[in-house]
């Protein structure tokens, strides 16, 4: 009898067993089993848990019985109450073979595993999938080219960029295939984790994506979409920045980004160039409506003529426009945040709670950014380390065997400066955010990268990938610190020498009369702001001094708003201030008292 042929261009597969139970081999085969995939041989000698979990089929129950009948799975010599396999054991697929490793039903595409952690289903051509999907592909910076207005739109298509894959003979490539010609063509032009995404966008482009289905993509801050109309092709383009392309029939129109839904601009927030949107396939239905098979047709922009790729890294001017959506008096305060960040790369905001630090960082990441798509914030805390912010090994379980390994993950600075330094990317800002950056040890945190705040233009080789490593001229950092808890007294002067900071607080523009501005805008009583600033001018130290962020919001202009949020907000942190002084507070700052010293 002929040997069982093994599926070509395939690996050796395992599971580990839990509590030292050994490890199953197996690979695949060419011949398919009953259900339409890839009969799988469990291999001589594998170990096989002996009890049967109520979730295990009756189909794998009798399997299992006869097996032991037949003498093909005998009992473990070892410690552990395991059956070991015999022969070479032919299974229908391997989820079937993964149930009689396992003794209950489990998923063999993502059970099995390579001996690098790659999970079978790298190597299965796509099974199901939802009937309809829909698909975020980003166009507009694609090396200083907005392919969405220049191509995209005008000719009903969307595309990737793949100018170092070679030719690919098959329609639907595996995401094994895909790493091997990414690692091969793009060795020394990317790093791990570009490469590692790269190959998640290929799949989802070539494989993934299906005719019917919905594709959006942003173009000046509009969100176009369509329906995919064609299957993926490679083809020659100028540069290699759209050799891999679907045609598309584009829908008229185009819808604001901040008219579209929360949940909508999250996913769209989302920093990769391919990005699976099925999860707000219903929003995206209710915005424009279900896209039918024979709707579609050409955009109504008109695509307008563009000069030479601007290379670079420029923050765009600051306007009226968003001095008087900030409501900042004097617009030369943020051309000054602009000088500085222009000059400095990271920039601090501290003062105390409620001058609005973190939200002026957001903003204004926004608008220099060109889109939330270039932001990322995290938040620092006191057991916030390197491993987190930049990389390093972090555990990860399996969620079958309960065995824990350990792999190298990229951090939100790590993730963002790939994304920064990308072809393409690199003349275009990109934002960092850290919220309350004085709470971490900040040596422990940034570690060689102090060096590379100062020196943007050498790099470091990094402690744990070994990678030289380089912060892009175009990632710009924005930093908050409150002033209020102290804190900011212990950052060391290598980190004040790396980054220009800048002072928000209620006696200095932009945040002085900031929230009476604010109360005129919105048609309400002056009251609040007058009370704010005499209790400000009551305070002696300007660290604790009141922000006007916590009387602009909806609840304190409720009935009996204004008094609960001075009580329960103000008023305690004006206790912490005063703790072990012998001072009444609430008889010195209290609201009836303020009211009657107001003019």
């Amino acid at each position: 009898m002929s040997q069982p042929e093994r599926l070509p261009g395939t690996p050796e597969f395992h599971i580990k067993l839990p509590k030292g139970g050994g490890a199953a081999h197996g690979h695949l085969l060419t011949e398919f089993g009953g259900n339409g995939t890839h009969k799988f041989l469990l291999h001589e000698g594998s170990p096989v848990i002996a009890q049967e979990w109520p979730g295990l089929g009756d189909h794998a129950r009798r399997s299992r019985a006869e097996l032991r009948a037949a003498g093909a799975l005998t009992d473990s010599a070892g410690a552990q109450p395991h059956w070991v396999a015999t022969r070479d054991i032919v299974c229908n697929s391997s989820s079937a073979a993964a149930a009689l490793v396992y003794g209950y039903d489990a998923s063999g595409p993502e059970s099995w595993r390579t001996t690098e952690g790659h999970p079978l289903a790298d190597y299965l051509s796509t099974g199901w999938r939802a009937p309809r999907k829909a698909w975020l592909v980003r166009g507009s910076n694609v090396s200083g080219h907005n392919l969405v207005r220049q191509l995209w739109l005008k000719e009903g298509l969307v595309s990737l960029a793949g100018a170092h894959l070679p030719p690919l003979e098959e329609s639907d490539p595996t995401k094994s295939a895909l790493r091997r010609f990414v690692e091969d063509g793009y060795e020394g032009a990317a790093s791990y984790n570009q490469k590692r995404g790269l190959v998640d966008e290929l799949h989802a482009f070539l494989t993934q994506m299906r005719v019917g289905d919905t594709v959006a993509t942003i173009s000046n801050g509009r969100l176009h979409t369509g329906r995919i109309a064609g299957e993926a092709v490679q083809t020659a383009s100028q540069g290699g920045l759209s050799n891999l392309r679907r045609a598309v029939s584009w829908l008229p129109g185009s819808l604001p980004y901040e008219e579209l839904p929360e949940e909508v601009q999250q996913k769209l927030s989302v920093q990769h160039d391919v990005v699976d949107l099925t999860g707000v396939l219903e929003s995206l239905d209710g915005l424009i409506g279900p896209v039918g098979p024979d709707e579609g047709g050409a955009s109504i922009q008109s695509p307008t003529a563009e000069g030479p790729a601007q290379r670079e890294v420029v923050l765009p001017e600051a306007t009226d426009d968003l001095a008087a959506k900030l409501l900042v008096r004097d617009r030369a305060w943020l051309d000054e945040v602009r000088e500085l960040l222009t000059d400095e790369r990271q920039l601090v905001f501290y003062g105390p709670p409620g001058t609005g630090k973190t939200y002026l960082a957001m903003q204004l990441a926004e608008y220099f950014g060109g889109g939330p798509e270039q932001v990322k914030i995290v938040q620092f805390h006191p057991s916030y380390a390197y491993e987190d912010f930049f990389e390093g090994f972090r555990p990860v379980e399996d969620a079958e065997t309960r065995e824990v390994a350990f792999r190298l993950t990229a951090g939100p600075l790590r993730e963002l400066a790939d994304l920064a330094s990308r072809e393409g990317n690199r003349h275009i800002p990109h934002f960092l955010i850290i919220d309350e950056m004085n709470r971490a040890n900040l040596a422990k945190v940034f570690g060689e990268l102090y060096f590379l705040l100062e020196y943007r233009k050498r790099s470091v080789r990094l402690t744990y990938s070994g990678d030289d490593f380089g912060l892009p001229p175009n990632l710009f950092i924005i930093g908050t610190m409150n002033t209020a808890d102290r804190s900011i007294a212990l950052v060391d002067a290598a980190m004040r020498r790396r980054f220009a900071f800048v002072e928000l607080s209620p006696r200095t523009e932009p945040t002085a009369g900031l929230l009476e501005r604010w109360l005129e805008r919105e048609g309400k009583d002056g009251e609040p702001a007058r009370l704010l600033d005499a209790l400000n001018a009551l305070i002696d130290d300007r660290d604790f001094a009141i922000g006007p962020s916590y009387l602009m919001k909806p609840g304190v202009y409720r009935e009996g708003g204004l008094d609960r949020t001075w009580r329960t907000k103000i008023l305690p942190l004006l206790e912490e201030h005063h703790y072990g002084e012998g001072i009444d507070v609430a008889g010195r700052y209290g609201l009836d008292v303020l009211r009657k010293h107001l003019p």
